[in-house]
């Protein structure tokens, strides 16, 4: 097994990652410094996030860097403000007993004047986020033509995020003989793109394999109807006391309600959304990594760049409509050697996706019912036992009180003692438990595969619960399944409402859902300010049913013959 002394880095940099704790490299960080170190290639690493990959392209960067050069030598994209400032501290760190050598972090949401004045210090490495280096660039505060390295970190996290334009213009304003990382978890082919055309020939070194989850991370999902999601998420919390983990929502508005539901039931949770300033973030954050809030509810845009250790649970209060954002949201959790568990609370339509994300991470996930009132109950009286057992006593501050309390109690038995002891605590959940019904009748006999089918194809056939509609958007406009279901969800404000059956064509499309929102969708599409997408106005109207009757051919199946080509029709 190597360790960092065997990399070859400097003294100076291994003093450093010594005090900071680093003993054995990460397998992204075995397999990518020697290459970055003894090479002239670019790199496409693929590692998930949480495997130590800062290291991996940081601690190269410093060793490559010349102290005494006033250019910037190395630039490091980063997709969010979090993870920029997070990998600065670290290069930081790795480099504080080198003599003159400076790191900075430029982005979005803070001072560009103290950026500015951070800039004329010379540093070797900048850190940015795309936007605000592109704008500092075309400032000519930030002059990056000079640079002999570039690193995109979380690339793919960068694309999702729609950097794309941002990329291609910065990456024409540094030198064709610049060396290339490029760091990613998945590779997408926008990923693909990106190194055709911008690195070359470059060296891919893998660390597991391409597009999968952690080791360390199990995957659970339950089953319940739409309007059941915020209890079952209330019981996982409630079966798992001392959960640490995010809640992954799909629009800030979710963000926002489901947070402000759980702290209204006396959960510690709190927001992390779009709609809050840098201060405010920051604030959230603190309260997160100091584990005063124990669930904190996020958007994947919100959360992206996130560094936070020790996670127990990531649940995904509705699966993400890119299924490789599964990848990311799943790896925050099960680092550093430790187990995590993915929750995934779906709709018995959504099983199709949990089958997707299954081949596309070669791990099979566990169906688990959503625990009733008497296991909660049973959960929280033994973790009740079990913070009694380690609280610590302070014999000399309660010494004074104990015979005044001896008295007051002298006249309950050790049972009774216990029983009111435990009950202090533990009556809010024997009472809200009490009559509980169960959620899991969606998939546990509640109905059968052949009903289920039976329900689609009322579905497919105009009739049942659903309604079918007509929109103006299909492939040529950009429209896709994820695209539509963001567009219906932004538009309607409704984190109820089941969609049905999707069809996209060339230039239009349908779409189904419930017929209880029938009246939301044509309102919200046709009334007041008008919907647009990429550039066209949005017409959504009801569409007819599909026809039940077998339609028959205009002509009779003896007028074709078989021909090299295929089939053709006599006389055409």
């Amino acid at each position: 097994m190597n360790t960092f002394d065997s990399l070859g880095l400097s003294s100076e940099i291994l003093k450093a990652i010594t005090e900071i704790g680093f003993e054995i490299p990460t397998p992204i960080q075995e397999k990518t410094i020697p290459v970055l170190l003894g090479s002239k290639s670019d790199i496409i690493s693929l590692a998930q996030t949480g495997t130590g990959k800062t290291a991996a392209f940081g601690l190269p960067l410093i060793e490559l860097s010349d102290p005494l050069s006033l250019d910037v030598q190395a630039l490091v994209l980063s997709p969010t403000r979090e993870l920029c400032v997070q990998i600065t501290k670290d290069i930081a760190n790795y480099s504080k007993y080198l003599n003159d050598y400076h790191v900075t972090a430029v982005y979005g949401g803070a001072d560009i004047g103290k950026q500015t004045r951070d800039l004329k210090r010379n540093p070797q490495i900048v850190v940015g986020t795309p936007g605000r280096v592109l704008d500092m660039i075309k400032r000519r505060i930030l002059k990056v033509q000079h640079i002999k390295y570039l690193v995109l970190d979380e690339a793919d996290e960068m694309l999702n995020m729609g950097f794309k334009d941002e990329l291609d213009a910065i990456l024409l304003n540094t030198p064709k003989d610049k060396r290339t990382f490029l760091f990613s978890a998945t590779m997408p082919d926008d990923i693909i793109k990106i190194a055709d055309n911008y690195m070359k020939n470059p060296v891919e070194i893998t660390a597991g394999k391409k597009n999968i989850g952690a080791d360390d991370v199990s995957h659970e999902y339950y089953v319940v109807q739409a309007k059941d999601r915020y209890e079952a998420l209330k019981r996982l919390a409630d079966m798992n006391p001392k959960i640490y983990g995010i809640v992954f929502c799909r629009t800030r508005k979710e963000t926002k309600e489901i947070a402000d539901k759980l702290i209204g039931d006396g959960y510690n949770a709190d927001a992390l959304h779009g709609d809050l300033s840098q201060a405010q973030r920051d604030f959230v954050m603190n309260r997160f990594r100091s584990k005063t809030v124990q669930m904190l509810v996020a958007t994947d845009v919100a959360a992206r760049g996130l560094d936070v250790n020790d996670l127990t649970h990531v649940i995904n209060y509705n699966l993400p409509d890119e299924l490789e954002l599964y990848i990311h949201r799943s790896g925050r959790t099960g680092r550093a050697g430790k187990k995590g568990v993915c929750l995934s609370i779906i709709h018995i339509r959504d099983k199709r996706k949990i089958r997707d994300i299954e081949k596309m991470l070669s791990k099979k996930f566990e169906l688990k019912e959503v625990p009733n009132g008497y296991e909660i109950c049973g959960k929280q009286l033994f973790n009740l036992i079990d913070r009694m057992e380690n609280t610590e006593v302070n014999e000399a501050e309660i010494e004074a009180y104990m015979p005044e309390i001896y008295k007051k109690l002298d006249w309950m038995s050790r049972e009774d003692l216990i029983k009111r002891f435990v009950s202090v605590e533990f009556n809010r959940f024997l009472s809200y438990y009490e009559n509980s019904r169960d959620l899991n009748k969606v998939e546990s006999g509640g109905r059968s595969e052949r009903s289920g089918r039976a329900d689609r194809e009322k579905r497919r056939s105009g009739n049942g619960d659903f309604s079918r509609f007509f929109i103006n958007l299909g492939i040529k406009q950009g429209l896709n399944p994820a695209r539509l279901m963001g567009l219906i969800n932004e538009q309607t404000r409704s984190k109820d409402m089941e969609i049905g059956r999707i069809e996209i064509m060339k230039k239009f499309s349908f779409f189904e859902v419930e017929k209880s929102f029938e009246n939301s969708i044509l309102s919200s599409f046709n009334k007041g300010k008008p919907a647009i997408f990429e550039g066209n106005r949005v017409g959504v109207e009801i569409s007819k049913p599909i026809p039940k009757v077998r339609l028959k051919p205009d002509f009779p199946a003896k007028d074709f013959k078989k021909s090299k080509k295929g089939r053709k029709r006599k006389g055409y």
